[in-house]
């Protein structure tokens, strides 16, 4: 079983990349946060040689033809439903440092009377 990640674009220059005209995309990006991007997606398939899962980009080209190539790390920025590796930037160093930690200390709390 394998999982999928759908793929969308929230600037123009996205959708340019993917042949849409520039005035085109500035009006879908000025009309929508953001714009799904329909036969594509990150997908990871199983390798029997590895023992691991990989993440492949894939472009459905026709209903039978599909490109397959190694996901960069900039697609996952446009990714529906992946956590960002980097963290929630709205979410403070503490706060982060501490979601990580499988106990706490007290010492890392100061208390005044």
């Amino acid at each position: 079983m394998s999982q999928k990640y759908s793929l969308f674009a929230d600037r123009a220059g996205q959708l340019q990349q993917r042949g849409i005209s520039r005035q085109k995309a500035l009006m879908l990006v000025a009309n929508q946060a953001a714009v799904s991007l329909a036969g594509e997606w990150l997908e990871a398939f199983w390798c029997p040689q590895c023992q691991e899962s990989k993440w492949y980009h894939v472009k459905k080209r026709d209903a039978q033809t599909y490109d397959v190539s190694v996901a960069p790390m900039e697609l996952w920025k446009q990714a529906i439903g992946v956590v960002d590796p980097e963290g929630n930037p709205s979410v403070g160093e503490f706060t982060r440092r501490h979601a990580r930690m499988m106990t706490y200390k007290i010492a890392d709390f100061q208390f005044h009377n």
